[in-house]
Parts: C-alpha cells; sequence; structure tokens
C-alpha cells in the first residue's frame, strides 16, 4: 500500500511507523496506560486515526502536541518519519524547557554514568569491598 492509498490507519501502528515507539506493542501498551490521546479523548490502540487527528503523546516525562500530516504502514528512516506529523510550537518549546530543566538535575545531583559495565575483575573488586563492610 502506497501512503497516499490510505484513509485510516491504526493509531498503535502509526505510532510505530512515526517512530515515537519502538515496537507496536509499546505504543499499544501506552495508548491503554493513557499516555495518548486523540483529539483529546483516550481510546484504544485500535483507533482508526486520519489526518488532520491531533494527537497528545506523553512519553519519558515529556509531552508532544502534534497533528498527524501523512499516514504510513511501514517505519522508515527517522528524517521520513518527522515528515509525518507536525508539532505545535508552543508543544516544541514547552519539551525543549524540560529537557533543559532534566539535563540540569542530572548536573546537580552529581549523577554520571559510568563509562562501562564492570568487567570480571571489577566485580571480584565489588564483592570483596562489600564483605568487608
Amino acid at each position: 500500500m502506497a501512503q497516499s492509498e490510505l484513509d485510516a490507519i491504526r493509531l498503535d501502528k502509526w505510532l510505530w511507523a512515526a517512530r515515537f515507539f519502538k515496537t507496536r506493542s509499546l505504543a499499544a501498551e501506552a495508548i491503554s496506560g493513557g499516555k495518548v490521546h486523540v483529539n483529546d479523548q483516550r481510546v484504544k490502540a485500535s483507533k482508526e486515526v486520519k489526518v488532520g487527528s491531533v494527537l497528545s503523546i506523553s512519553k519519558d516525562g515529556l509531552r508532544w502536541q502534534i497533528t498527524i500530516t501523512a499516514l504510513s504502514a511501514q517505519r522508515r528512516a527517522a528524517k521520513d518519519a518527522v515528515l509525518l506529523y507536525h508539532e505545535d510550537a508552543d508543544s516544541l518549546a514547552k519539551r525543549e524547557q524540560q529537557q533543559i530543566l532534566q539535563r540540569e538535575q542530572r548536573a546537580l545531583s552529581g549523577f554520571t554514568p559510568s563509562e562501562h559495565k564492570p568487567n570480571k575483575k571489577d566485580r571480584r573488586l565489588i564483592h570483596r569491598f562489600k564483605e568487608v563492610q
């Protein structure tokens, strides 16, 4: 099916194709968990969405307010997926502000991810340290 032939597509499939979620099952889980609304209404994963539908998506503490501009049943490259929707300027500004806030909080907490996971020698040292105390 070509993009132009589609009148409507399942919400979970569109979210997967637009790269908001890695799998359709994750998209369906988010929808059933109330993280995705269509036209300000809570819906099921099987809801058919059309061009012009307004979606509100909450994921990882961030929020998107988007309008569907195209339909695709296939997952494509990220640069092509961005063409499937248009994000409100308000939504974009708020999300960027939230990301900046999250970065600042991580910096203040002193959290730095380790450069690698412990190898066998490191694990032995950790176990020895824990046994001493």
